[in-house]
């Protein structure tokens, strides 16, 4: 129960410094007490139901009771709306076009490549979807992108590939292990899962 709640009171924390509000213009708007606020922040008090509403009432957030295997497709329908703070910033959206730009200059130098259309259909989903990708794997597809591009390399593309599937299990499915493991899963499911996931 811990963790559910620590992971509840950074979400709260988040909501509030995105919107720029301190914890006392908080207290005022949801009836809650600044010490109490401070509290919950910090994992040092037991979060109370009513406090939880009121809070998230005045943060625009809501809450929901939904499938545990169904939080994958939750949280990242919330990243794509910008519910999940510090997303989508200036840095990740140069990175973003320059992985575009690169492979623009790849399709213009393997027209026909069919693992290149495949990372530019992967990359298509990853924005179109907005599904938030971390800065620092965006830093290495492009690195990798310069060296093919560099290289005139074709076995590079199907690197390519494997690392942009794995940016995409890793954004659908909210880890950054999904490169880890082999399996490849769906975004979502509506059928009952025999895994026990």
């Amino acid at each position: 129960m811990k963790h559910a709640i620590a992971h509840i009171a950074t979400a709260l924390k988040a909501a509030r410094e995105t919107k720029g509000m301190s914890q006392r213009a908080l207290s005022e708007k949801a009836g809650v007490p600044q010490g109490h606020i401070s509290k919950i922040e910090t994992g040092g008090v037991d979060l109370r139901l009513s406090s939880l509403v009121e809070l998230a009432r005045v943060l625009d957030l809501e809450l929901a009771l939904v499938p545990r295997k169904s939080i994958p497709a939750v949280n990242s329908i919330a990243r794509s709306t910008g519910g999940v703070p510090g997303k989508g910033s200036s840095a990740t959206r140069r990175e973003w076009n320059a992985v575009l730009a690169k492979l623009d200059k790849l399709s213009h130098a393997y027209p026909a490549d069919t693992e290149l259309a495949q990372v530019q259909h992967l990359t298509r989903d990853l924005q179109h979807f907005g599904f938030a990708v971390d800065l620092q794997s965006l830093r290495k597809a492009n690195k990798d992108l310069d060296a093919v591009l560099e290289k005139r390399d074709r076995d590079g593309i199907h690197r390519l590939v494997v690392e942009f599937k794995a940016l995409r299990n890793a954004a659908v499915h909210g880890s950054d292990n999904a490169s880890a493991t082999n399996e490849v899963r769906p975004a979502y499911s509506l059928e009952d899962d025999d895994r026990g996931s």
